[in-house]
């Protein structure tokens, strides 16, 4: 394998490690902190993380046009990770990273009426098979069925595609990624800690554990990982990129089992194998197109 080809791959592998055991980390992190004022800390803290390489790149730190960044914002920073992190609260690790990590069936099927991409192919059997994978994991029929966080994982996942979606259809010509992300994680950082605020309590306990999950976060779960997303972006096929990052829900679910002992049941790994198989069949049909 070529050098230009083998470091492109290492970036993504490491990517996906970094992520998926993101959510064990998380995790651990709640013991100690509220989820909603977690999430405000760890996007603001990686919001940080970006002052001295946009000083470092000359790169002007004005926000780029609002009306743009704040919806951006709301759906990315707020939405996704907002309620990625109150799922987690309510639920296991593995099954709350399987069900965010739906965001391409949403993406599938929101980009029918908003973008005018027909569902086709092997989307369809992708769609059934991710709709009966969330039917096993939630279970309704059981009287213990975790509806409150099954609900809020999906949520995430919604936020996360309509993010997409409004990136695609509403970007401005000749943006800076890095200005947008940065001020995207101010705006909807600072929602975040209104909303913690509101709904407390605002305690924190500073363990050595959650000082460490919030530096990782910070660092390698927001600086580092979207410098190697957009490396190996830049230097191999979406669909490929796609397809390595279904790995990333598989790494949380394994973490979980082996580090906090959250061992899925047969029903709700059956559920989880459909949407991760949903996922490969949507990849496959980007691969193809």
């Amino acid at each position: 394998m070529s050098r230009s080809r083998a470091l492109p791959l290492a970036a993504l592998g490491l990517l996906t490690a970094i992520w998926g055991y993101n959510w064990v980390v998380m995790k651990v992190a709640l013991a100690d902190c509220p989820p909603l004022l977690f999430a405000a800390l760890r996007v603001l803290a990686g919001a940080a993380t970006f002052v001295p390489v946009l000083l470092v790149l000359r790169r002007p730190l004005a926000p780029p046009p609002l009306r743009y960044v704040i919806p951006l914002g709301l759906l990315q920073t707020t939405g996704f990770v907002g309620f990625a992190l109150w799922a987690l609260a309510h639920g296991a690790a593995g099954t709350t990273a399987v069900l965010v990590y739906m965001m391409p069936i949403w993406l599938m099927i929101l980009a029918w009426p908003l973008l005018g991409e027909r569902i086709r192919g092997l989307q369809w059997p992708a769609l059934f098979l991710a709709l009966a994978g969330v039917l096993c994991i939630v279970a309704p029929w059981q009287t213990h069925a975790p509806l409150l966080g099954t609900g809020l994982a999906l949520a995430s996942g919604l936020f996360w595609a309509l993010s997409a979606i409004w990136q695609k259809r509403q970007a401005p010509a000749g943006l800076d990624l890095l200005r947008v992300t940065f001020w995207q994680m101010i705006t909807g950082g600072g929602v975040l800690a209104v909303m913690a605020a509101c709904l407390g309590p605002l305690s924190v306990h500073w363990t050595g554990l959650f000082v460490g999950a919030l530096l990782y976060n910070a660092i390698p779960g927001t600086t580092v990982a979207l410098a190697l997303w957009g490396y190996a972006l830049h230097n191999l096929r979406p669909g490929i990129a796609g397809m390595a990052t279904l790995v990333g829900p598989l790494i949380g679910v394994l973490a979980a089992w082996l580090q906090l002992g959250e061992r899925p049941v047969f029903l709700e790994g059956m559920g989880m194998l459909a949407i991760f198989a949903a996922l490969a069949l949507v990849t496959w049909q980007h691969l193809a197109d």
